[in-house]
């Protein structure tokens, strides 16, 4: 359906890995046990997470990024007002996990790429029929197995597609490159074949915490946002996506 991630995109995981003393073995366990519970016909009960339903909810994905005048990535660090701004005819959004919370309901929210952490503010997501693209890694099993068993009881569980960032290929997930959930979702879009000039990026920092990111240690934070800048970097969009202050 698409073509491999960016060999840079991907290395990138090895690199994050070893920065922080990471297993590769981990993120497989997790990946390959999350790929288990998503091969029943109805995983969780829920006939809407199947393997070809997962493919669908992709599909659609792309042919309303493809579509649209605009994609607007939100990052943790985007107000409302940022996404006010960033508005327009024709123009979707798609939110790095929490960074959903600063997407007003009037606004057309296709997606919100997240591993887990995003708290009330991604579960509002799901509540609104946001699809969810949803990363496994090594320390996130107890947290996807939680959340899908909570979303598997509510009378319209939200679509779903799986990400995973392992070497192999594991059927029925996809892995576009990246490390953060912001850079990750960019990475994503890159990966449809949504075009740079038509990408906007609102709440990318590297210098704070943003406000829409989940319960987390400030300063392991910070170094993995530096992280997302060189997977920024490695796309050609640093410029575009961070602030000129940051980028200097």
């Amino acid at each position: 359906m698409f073509p491999p991630a960016a060999p840079p995109l991907l290395a990138v995981q090895d690199e994050v890995r070893a920065a922080f003393g990471w297993s590769v073995e981990d993120d497989q366990n997790s990946a390959l046990a999350l790929h288990a519970q998503m091969s029943a016909v109805a995983p969780y009960g829920v006939e809407g997470w199947a393997a070809q339903a997962r493919d669908a909810a992709l599909r659609d994905l792309l042919a309303r990024c493809r579509a649209a005048s605009r994609v607007v990535v939100v990052g943790a660090a985007a107000t409302v007002e940022d996404v006010n701004a960033a508005a327009g005819p024709e123009t979707i959004f798609v939110a790095a996990d929490g960074a959903a919370g600063a997407v007003p309901d009037v606004f057309p929210l296709v997606a919100v790429v997240s591993d887990l952490d995003g708290g009330v503010h991604l579960h509002d997501a799901v509540q609104r029929g946001v699809t969810v693209v949803l990363h496994a890694h090594g320390d996130n099993r107890e947290a996807w197995k939680n959340h899908l068993a909570a979303w598997a009881k509510k009378s319209n569980p939200p679509r779903l597609v799986l990400t995973h960032q392992v070497p192999e290929t594991i059927e029925g997930m996809h892995n576009p490159g990246g490390f953060t959930d912001g850079d990750r979702a960019v990475c994503l879009l890159r990966w449809m074949g949504v075009s740079d000039d038509r990408l906007t990026f609102v709440g990318f920092a590297m210098d704070r915490v943003g406000a829409w990111s989940g319960t987390t240690d400030p300063a392991r934070k910070l170094e993995k946002l530096t992280w997302m800048a060189e997977v920024l970097q490695r796309l050609d969009l640093m410029q575009h996506a961070l602030p000129m202050d940051e980028t200097s």
